[in-house]
């Protein structure tokens, strides 16, 4: 969500530099009463914003990107099933569950319906075509994960439930969400189905304002299912965490893996993985498949339209420990079929935060 930092970095300099957090208040162990933190800090602030924008070289991109749209399923009797709307927004099925991660459907992503980026490939799902949805997540605030007119639209259209880490889910709840969980790291929640969802660590930051930084919590999302175990990490840097989940949680069978706005790395490397971290992370999760997510809808960083695909090929292709790491079209999905020997219904922490909203 960087491009939404320069942008408002460029409109108030002032604001930005003003410490107008939200009421104090100690609710987790990365919080220091008013804000929440990474250890080491991710340090993305205003100079660096201004020098990333005097310094940019963007590499190419088309007009616009043409995409079939595809109607999923309404639901899925075995395995499991994810189909790539674009950038970071997944329909994940399987036996009992229809999840959504990170929805965006508009045409920009910003504060308004005519600001922030524009989108350059139309959603590969046409909104009216979704199945129902028995739970919505969203990683973090960041206006490119975290789509309030979208959120609005499946709160009313298609979904009871919404799932975000602390602070980012009240988001939810004002966009309507009948129900909504808020979890910190490595907390989890039961879904209807049995299943469940835990939120992992992930190296990031929230911004929505320039006076709101870091105010909501961000985070990945682990969903162990009896179809097998899904990993998103939302937005993310490298760091320990991804050796964490893979010794807590691994092995993961479907790791939906985030590769693009990535460059230049002297700046987007605290935030953002590229393609050789998702490698990494892809190994250290212990992922038996990755799907690469994040790219090729909004231009939010200087790499190029199919920059980061094309260089996680060539990748792949010189590793000869590669995992099976797969790039799809936007409407594309991956399927596997085997169901593993997996536990649903534990729980990695037992206090879940549940926020009971009324219509």
């Amino acid at each position: 969500m960087t491009q939404y930092i320069a942008h408002m970095a460029s409109l108030s300099l002032i604001a930005l530099l003003t410490a107008c957090g939200s009421e104090k208040s100690t609710v987790s162990d990365h919080q220091d009463g008013n804000r929440f933190f990474n250890t080491p800090p991710v340090n993305v602030g205003f100079w660096s914003v201004l020098k990333w924008n005097f310094t940019r070289k963007k590499h190419p991109w088309p007009d616009s990107v043409p995409v079939d749209t595809v109607v999923p399923p309404l639901s899925v009797a075995s395995g499991m099933r994810a189909t790539w709307v674009g950038h970071a927004t997944v329909l994940v099925q399987t036996p009992g569950n229809n999840l959504l991660v990170d929805p965006v459907w508009s045409k920009r992503i910003g504060p308004w319906s005519w600001a922030g980026p524009k989108r350059y490939s139309r959603p590969a799902v046409e909104f009216q075509d979704l199945p129902r949805i028995d739970a919505v997540l969203v990683s973090h605030d960041h206006y490119d994960h975290c789509d309030m007119p979208t959120l609005e639209r499946l709160a009313k259209e298609r979904s009871r439930l919404g799932i975000a880490p602390l602070g980012t889910a009240d988001l939810l709840k004002k966009a309507g969400f009948e129900k909504v969980v808020a979890l910190d790291w490595w907390e989890s929640t039961q879904l209807p189905s049995g299943d469940t969802v835990t939120l992992v660590p992930a190296y990031h930051h929230g911004l929505r304002w320039p006076w709101d930084r870091n105010t909501r919590l961000w985070g990945g999302f682990v969903v162990k299912t009896a179809a097998g175990v899904v990993y998103y990490p939302g937005d993310t840097g490298d760091g320990p965490h991804f050796d964490q989940i893979g010794a807590r949680i691994g092995p993961i069978d479907l790791a939906l893996m985030p590769i693009g706005a990535y460059l230049p790395r002297w700046f987007m490397h605290p935030q953002h993985i590229g393609p050789s971290e998702a490698i990494s992370a892809a190994k250290r999760v212990g992922a038996k498949v990755s799907m690469a997510v994040h790219w090729g809808a909004f231009r939010l960083a200087d790499d190029g339209f199919r920059e980061a695909p094309d260089s996680l090929k060539a990748l792949l292709a010189r590793d000869p420990a590669a995992p099976d790491f797969r790039v799809v079209d936007m409407g594309q999905s991956v399927e596997l079929s085997n169901v593993p020997d997996v536990v649903v219904g534990d729980s990695l922490t037992a206090n879940a935060r549940e926020l009971a909203v009324a219509r």
